[in-house]
């Protein structure tokens, strides 16, 4: 479970040019939720997974993981809680490695680096199970550099690898913006059934009405650093998307 407790998050604080990007938010999440994040730009959506990941500490507030207060804790030491994927395709990989390798890596994010793993047959099937999953055939190229491939492909791969571990948390920030519709549509499927499989939390920010309408179990609308919609599953479920536009009307 996420719970946060009152989260501020102001820049700038007392300058002409100060922001508050959060205002006294606070929210739980349950384990397996897969909760939607829509709003407009500067509504506060990617202030608040950097929060939760720690590549920014709130102002204020308190942040409990799974029960461990992790306010101050930084961004590498959640890492054995929390993944991220990122807009960019490009994000989360190394191009010159290849798609072996950049498994390698992904499997050993919140190990010790000295450990040696993936370099033997076992685990190479395993990825190429993985990846056959996704019905490109790049189970047959895992030795091809992850530079090459499309930013789709890359982007699928990229889920697929921020899951190699125990992860509980996934944050999605506007995954498929750079993405054309079929691709877009893999990531989105493959992200639902991620969170289905694995009972993970998901958090997702999405500028697609009809992706938040359609995807995910729970809808939060932002608005100049506030929470001023939260629509639980039931409800969600008879939601009408021309309502949602309205909200933005």
């Amino acid at each position: 479970m996420i719970k946060l407790d009152h989260i501020s998050n102001v820049f700038n604080k007392g300058m002409q040019n100060e922001v508050v990007a959060l205002d006294d938010i606070s929210l739980q999440i349950q384990d397996a939720e897969f909760v939607v994040l829509i709003g407009a730009n500067g509504s506060g959506k990617t202030t608040l997974l950097n929060c939760i990941a720690g590549a920014i500490k709130p102002s204020s507030g308190k942040i409990v993981i799974d029960g461990h207060d992790v306010t101050g804790l930084p961004e590498y030491k959640r890492s054995k809680w929390i993944a991220r994927v990122f807009q960019n395709p490009n994000h989360g990989t190394a191009p010159e490695l290849s798609i072996l390798d950049n498994f390698r890596l992904a499997a050993l994010r919140t190990k010790h680096k000295g450990l040696r793993i993936g370099t033997h047959a076992k685990f190479k099937n395993e990825v190429a199970e993985k990846v056959k999953s996704l019905c490109m055939g790049l189970e047959k190229k895992l030795s091809q550099n992850m530079g090459n491939l499309s930013g789709g492909q890359r982007q699928a791969l990229t889920l697929l690898m921020s899951v190699m571990d125990d992860t509980h948390i996934l944050l999605l920030d506007e995954p498929t913006a750079a993405l054309d519709p079929k691709s877009a549509a893999l990531i989105m499927n493959l992200a639902e059934k991620l969170n289905r499989e694995m009972g993970m939390i998901t958090l997702l920010i999405t500028h697609n009405i009809r992706d938040a309408h359609h995807y995910g179990t729970r809808l939060i609308q932002m608005q100049e650093g506030k929470i001023v919609k939260d629509i639980p599953k039931l409800e969600k479920a008879v939601l009408a998307v021309e309502d949602m536009y309205k909200w933005f009307g």
